[in-house]
């Protein structure tokens, strides 16, 4: 196979690449925009499909922006800062239309509604890896490797993010941070005020609370931290163990090993969309978490059942839903579990799943429930294409046929740009069963 490449980008598809063709190759290259014609090198094929690395882009887009960051192309971390905000959006909605028509056969062309904010500074958490080579100093994984690059900014980051990595970066760098540590997660509250810490160590160096004393020390805004010995799988708490987050009235507790969404400006418009005139005797909230969508649908239906794996989630949950003056039935199970065994019949279902989605089986299930509505937040358009395939009926001569045979439709279609700079596509679509 050549090692060099002159190709004419046709297209970006989900995962950050442009795709082209020569001799009869289909050929992946990032950082690239359609109607470009590059430069480029192979670095793996299988079969037909070469996947490159970027020498030159030859004849430029007209779209095509300075990047800001100046990590771009080395930390892995973005991939479309090549790109305007607007140009980004716009591709991602093609990206999206195309990838559930190839992979669900769902060719939708009605609206796409999009939602953005900021593209820049929107991160309320980041998790950095210290390089133990020297000089010793945080950055980030590079793309497919356990190699670290260290970095100087991270313009995606809150203000407080910012600058709490750029206190801990000098600490790591002047040796003031111990040995062992693997890796450090940073989480802001939605004030952007206080930063929550969990810390890895292979083992511990020193004492724990010596430890805990000198970060405080040195980070003002640390509310709390948690600290874990791999090697014995032991924790160590300092502080309250979670921070507070807050949207469409409600405050939400965040433990340190909770989930909550990471865009800091898109939160509330994410909410009042999903909940948006949903009402009824029973909902179910699916991979719940600490309850984000939960306690605004505890107030619109006689009865809510949340669901997650994650029992610190469930535990949050249940104390924000306490403070709030809510009642919430919840359980601390896989939602594919809970779909299996449940004999309720819910007039409405929010679902948030991981990357992996829910499953071709789980979705039959959910579909048999009958729910009058459904509304499936995504993260991920392939898995979501394989979900809605089996939901709306296009998968039924090949995945499994839901009880009852129960159809839906897709009322609305939402991309929320959550991950501005990345190749990741948030959407929400709204289904209604067929009558």
């Amino acid at each position: 196979m050549p090692d060099e490449l002159m190709v004419s980008i046709e297209k970006l598809v989900y995962g950050g690449d442009g795709l082209a063709h020569a001799d009869g190759n289909t050929i992946f290259v990032p950082y690239v925009l359609p109607g470009e014609a590059v430069r480029a090198s192979t670095k793996s094929k299988k079969k037909k499909l070469i996947w490159a690395n970027l020498l030159e882009v030859t004849t430029p887009a007209k779209q095509r922006e300075q990047p800001r960051c100046p990590h771009f192309q080395t930390c892995g971390g973005c991939h479309y800062q090549h790109i305007s905000a607007a140009e980004q959006l716009r591709l991602k909605t093609e990206i999206l239309r195309e990838t559930l028509a190839r992979l669900g056969g769902i060719p939708w062309d009605g609206a796409i509604q999009t939602h953005s904010a900021d593209p820049y500074g929107y991160r309320n958490r980041a998790q950095w890896a210290v390089r133990s080579a020297n000089p010793r100093a945080l950055g980030y994984f590079l793309p497919e490797s356990s190699v670290i690059t260290p970095i100087d900014e991270c313009p995606v980051l809150s203000p407080l993010l910012a600058k709490t990595f750029s206190q801990l970066q000098e600490m790591t760098r002047s040796g003031h941070l111990p040995e062992k540590i693997l890796e450090i997660e940073a989480f802001a509250d939605s004030d952007d005020a206080k930063i929550a810490l969990n810390v890895a160590f292979e083992h511990f160096t020193k004492s724990p609370s010596a430890f805990a004393a000198t970060l405080r020390e040195a980070l003002p805004q640390l509310e709390s931290l948690l600290l874990l010995d791999q090697s014995k799988d032991r924790f160590e708490l300092s502080g309250p163990g979670f921070l507070v987050q807050q949207a469409g009235g409600f405050r939400f507790r965040v433990s340190h090993l909770s989930f909550f969404q990471v865009n800091r400006f898109l939160i509330e418009d994410l909410l009042q969309t999903i909940v948006a005139g949903v009402k009824g005797d029973l909902a179910f909230d699916l991979y719940a978490g600490v309850g984000f969508f939960t306690l605004p649908l505890a107030r619109a239906f006689k009865k809510v059942v949340a669901v997650d794996a994650n029992l610190a989630a469930m535990r949050d949950l249940q104390v924000n839903a306490e403070a709030a003056g809510l009642s919430v039935i919840s359980h601390n199970a896989h939602a594919e579990e809970f779909l299996r065994k449940t004999e309720e019949k819910p007039d409405f279902i929010a679902l948030d799943p991981p990357r992996s989605g829910l499953g071709a089986e789980a979705a039959a299930k959910m579909a048999g429930l009958g729910a009058a509505e459904i509304t499936y937040l995504s993260c991920d358009p392939s898995t979501l294409a394989r979900d809605l395939a089996v939901l709306t009926g296009t998968a039924r001569k090949t995945g499994p046929e839901p009880p009852g045979g129960t159809r839906y439709q897709i009322e609305e279609m939402h991309l929320f740009d959550l991950f501005p700079q990345t190749f990741h596509i948030e959407s929400l679509v709204r289904l209604r069963r067929a009558p």
